[in-house]
């Protein structure tokens, strides 16, 4: 019907496919009118296994459809190499009879389901294509319903006209008759056939004679005629599908996908069983395995035939299996380990694709993945990587399998959301990172006013699918709702979108919205705490230190008066103790309540591990540090920090190792290269530390305090000045830290000047003043009175 070309969307930076119309078709209405309604047909649904249609467009009189572009083959290409394996052949229905419940639940049916319209991702995602023949089924006007069921929506065509593919086709389809979403069941059924037998259920060598057939009694050869393998379950499912009556089939698609997902977890049970089964010796293999297919059959007349094939035989192999089994049993329930397959211990929440590709609804997409992760990380038994690592995959196309190694996590959550007005769809599919195989996949269609409820149930619904067993404690904590208000959810959603921008207009926004949120709803303690780590992150950035960390620690204590369990708002309020108070032992306390609260939060490790590194508690530090890394391992911040308690306590050369590699992972990593020079400074190799500050340059204060530094202790003192002079040029339009230019008169040797500098530091509560005692830029000034006598006063143990 057209032709699809690959294609690059440079706006977004990803590939598409773009299928286009040819004119000659395109003159054609009813060839047309099936190309309008693929589109509207797939962009209506919202599902990990059905392609995603990003917008349809005619431009100088052609017509296209832009979807995503899918990487792999096509199940008929897959085909051609032979019958598949069960384990393949289960994954593959499965993946599609996901989809076709996704679209039957829409009102929706495929019509034209074939191994051409079903492609296998290389990452082992099926995809269902070309909704061309598609049809809604949705609120059918009274002279379409079909007087067979009058309590099931059903399509009429034309009279005499028959759409779709011959082979795939179920009778009331190749007759012209109504249709419903069994026809496409009887079409998997198709399918699923061929690809255990490699060879069509219904015979013919033309299109008449197999239509014949598909209309005729005859039924279908069972599938054990042609594959020994196939287990007689599958069979059962596929000749249930296959059935010529329709109301003899399966009445719905998840029905059907209800079976075919018990079938792949009993033989996955069974592959389970095979290794204490196998142990019982050469002379019980094989009845035990003659047996075990008898189990697997659950049929009296396999059983009996065995017998009376060999009856002693078959007795005592019977005998020897439930010895086995019970072992086996026992071993599997009772004793085997934590860190078996049967519970997953580690996950990462991939950012959401925000389908709508609209930058109002982007708060969304990325709001429910950070909700997901905040919800999962309360959990003490399972890793969750934090929102830094994850985030960093957002808009690229990944392989679980990478993604897995790189995290270093079991299994992935991913998600697209699409939003219409007030309604609102999300899927969600966990899959497991090991062997990419899918564990798990829901699709949530709701109005926006659902939005807490159905965020609470794809948390419950993931726990509970990682198999995990969890306390009545631990379930509230899963399902916690801090807000009955859904209007103050958004926008604290939107607040902290915004805040994650890290730059002067996004903190702006994020306040605004966080503080719309707690008008909305006083008690709504997740939104203060948010609203406190706006503020800490904006401090000595877009705000004075003296107008914002106030406010966080207020907002802080609000929150903990509402909620003193929330681990986030401890992590701010120890954070205000610790850098803008001075108060070292209460800050450590409400780190180590932060890191009671919650374990798994990357946050709290992170600056519990920098407190620690100023103070020169070296071990204790790399520890929190390093716990921090490992549950966000591509954070660029918690990468750069890795060096710091060998920075602070005069081990440079382990801290340049450290610091070098942070660098690597991304030369514009403003904390990683300051590090990276003052290091080198440390070290007297100060041509390296300017390349580092100034290479690519940065209107970052401190980059340009270790240029203006290394200059200083290089003696080019007019290149020095220079970088005093931008940084007042600089504090015209933001607030600079009057810290980073007490380090350049440092280098300048002007002791005098640093030092009222570093005085005008501790009146503006910058929290660089927690270094004085530690950091070795500043170690001309130690002998000073007035420096000891200001690290007295910021509380620093001498």
């Amino acid at each position: 019907m057209g032709e699809v070309y690959l294609a690059l969307d440079t706006k977004l930076d990803r590939k598409v496919a773009l299928k286009i119309l040819p004119a000659e078709v395109a003159a054609h209405p009813d060839r047309m009118k099936r190309f309008v309604q693929e589109a509207r047909s797939a962009s209506a649904l919202n599902h990990p296994s059905i392609i995603t249609i990003y917008e349809i467009e005619e431009i100088d009189s052609v017509n296209l459809i832009a979807t995503e572009f899918i990487d792999g083959e096509t199940l008929r290409q897959r085909l051609k190499n032979g019958p598949l394996r069960i384990g393949e052949v289960l994954e593959v229905a499965i993946h599609t009879a996901s989809a076709l419940a996704a679209a039957h639940a829409a009102g929706i049916v495929h019509r034209d389901i074939k191994p051409e319209n079903i492609m296998l991702r290389r990452d082992g995602i099926v995809k269902v294509l070309d909704f061309g023949l598609a049809k809604l089924t949705a609120r059918p006007s009274p002279e379409s319903i079909d007087a067979e069921a009058p309590t099931r929506a059903n399509i009429k065509t034309d009279p005499g006209v028959v759409m779709g593919t011959a082979v795939y086709m179920s009778p009331e389809q190749a007759r012209g008759l109504s249709i419903d979403e069994r026809t496409d069941i009887f079409s998997l059924g198709v399918v699923l056939y061929e690809m255990v037998a490699g060879r069509l259920p219904f015979d013919g060598s033309n299109r008449n004679e197999i239509m014949a057939s598909v209309l005729s009694d005859k039924e279908p050869q069972p599938l054990t005629r042609y594959s020994s393998e196939a287990p007689i379950e599958l069979g059962r499912i596929v000749l249930k599908a296959l059935r010529k009556n329709r109301d003899e089939r399966y009445q719905t698609s998840k029905d059907m996908l209800l079976d075919l997902k018990s079938l792949k977890q009993e033989l996955e049970f069974e592959r389970k069983l095979e290794g204490p089964v196998a142990a019982m010796g050469a002379g019980g293999e094989r009845v035990a395995a003659t047996s075990a297919r008898a189990v697997q059959a659950s049929s009296a007349e396999y059983v009996v035939n065995r017998i009376k094939q060999n009856t002693l035989i078959a007795a005592i192999g019977m005998g020897v299996l439930l010895v086995g089994m019970l072992s086996a049993s026992y071993w599997f329930f009772m004793r085997r380990p934590a860190t078996s397959a049967t519970t997953i211990n580690s996950i990462a929440v991939l950012p959401f694709i925000n389908v709508n590709a609209s930058s109002d609804s982007e708060y969304l997409s990325d709001g429910i993945a950070d909700s997901l992760i905040n919800s999962l990380s309360q959990l003490p038994r399972l890793k969750v990587i934090a929102r830094g690592s994850v985030f960093s995959y957002k808009g690229k196309e990944v392989n679980p399998q990478d993604v897995g190694r790189e995290l270093n996590v079991q299994a992935l959550v991913t998600g697209r959301i699409t939003q219409r007005g007030d309604d609102l769809s999300i899927s969600v599919e966990l899959m497991d990172t090991r062997d990419k195989s899918h564990i798990w996949g829901q699709q949530y269609n709701r109005k926006i006013s659902g939005l807490l409820a159905v965020q609470e149930e794809i948390s419950s619904d993931i726990s509970e699918n990682l198999r995990l067993k969890l306390t009545g404690e631990e379930q509230k904590r899963v399902t916690k709702r801090y807000t009955e208000d859904v209007a103050a959810y958004q926008l604290y959603l939107k607040g902290r979108h915004f805040a994650d921008q890290y730059d002067q207009e996004g903190f702006r926004k994020a306040i605004e919205d966080l503080n719309a949120a707690i008008a909305k709803d006083p008690n709504y303690a997740l939104a203060h705490a948010g609203l406190a780590e706006a503020y800490w992150i904006a401090s000595g950035q877009s705000l004075p230190p003296r107008e914002a960390m106030p406010k966080a620690r207020e907002a802080a204590v609000k929150a903990l008066s509402i909620d003193d369990t929330l681990a986030e708002a401890h992590t701010s309020l120890a954070l205000v103790q610790a850098f803008y108070d001075y108060d070292l032992p209460g800050a450590e306390k409400e780190f180590k309540r932060a890191i009671e609260l919650n374990p798994g939060s990357a946050a709290a490790h992170q600056w519990y591990g920098w407190y620690l590194a100023v103070l020169k508690r070296a071990d204790e530090a790399l520890r929190e540090i390093s716990r921090a890394q490992e549950l966000d391992p591509l954070s660029l911040l918690i990468n750069g920090e890795l060096g710091m308690p060998f920075y602070f306590t005069h081990q440079p050369d382990r801290a340049l190792e450290l610091y070098r590699k942070a660098v690597e992972m991304d030369p514009n990593n403003s904390f990683a290269r300051i590090s990276l020079a003052m290091t080198y400074i440390q070290k007297r190799m100060y041509e390296e530390a300017i390349s580092v500050a100034s290479k690519p340059q940065s209107d970052d204060a401190y980059l340009l305090a270790a240029t203006g530094d290394a200059y200083a202790r290089l003696g080019k003192r007019t290149d020095a000045q220079k970088m005093i002079e931008k940084l007042k040029e600089l504090s015209k339009q933001r607030y600079v830290p009057t810290f980073a230019m007490a380090i350049i008169h440092t280098g300048l040797g002007e002791k005098g000047q640093a030092l009222e500098l570093l005085e005008k530091s501790y009146e503006n509560r910058e929290d660089t003043m927690t270094w004085l005692n530690s950091d070795p830029i500043l170690d001309d000034l130690r002998s000073e009175p007035r420096f000891q006598d200001l690290v007295r006063r910021v509380g620093q143990p001498h």
